[in-house]
């Protein structure tokens, strides 16, 4: 089932996108910031971050505007593995205006299924972003 969505995305950004999704990292955490153009209703790049903290890509990102964000998440197991799971975080500050919220939210179902990314995460507060949050959830 293919969703329909108030926004679209071009065809070269989710080959970008498919392209940082199959990139091989070494360490760290890799992020794929994206927002919505509301004058054109297109998804567009925003920025992208290579070996980021968690805390470091919460102080980056806009305190008042939500965002989508492909996270390419370094999780170290107990056993001294390292795996590096892809997941969808929508960026939904609390204090972003409603109808922006609205835009964004109408969008995030698309954005994944035209990505391929379905582990997601909606984070409302910069505090819950976390490495230990994400641990617990993975």
């Amino acid at each position: 089932m293919v969703s329909t969505s108030t926004c679209e995305i071009d065809a070269d950004l989710v080959e970008k996108i498919k392209q940082f999704r199959f990139a091989k990292y070494e360490s760290g955490n890799a992020a794929f910031v994206l927002q919505i153009d509301r004058k054109t209703l297109k998804i567009i790049e925003d920025e992208v971050y290579d070996d980021i903290s968690l805390e470091d890509l919460v102080e980056e990102l806009p305190e008042n505007t939500p965002r989508f964000i492909v996270l390419s998440y370094e999780r170290k197991h107990s056993d001294g593995r390292v795996n590096f799971p892809l997941v969808f975080i929508y960026w939904s500050p609390s204090t972003a205006k409603a109808e922006v919220n609205m835009l964004y939210a109408s969008a995030k179902t698309y954005l994944q299924e035209t990505i391929d990314v379905m582990r997601d995460f909606d984070i409302r507060e910069p505090g819950s972003l976390t490495d230990e949050y994400l641990s617990k959830q993975l």
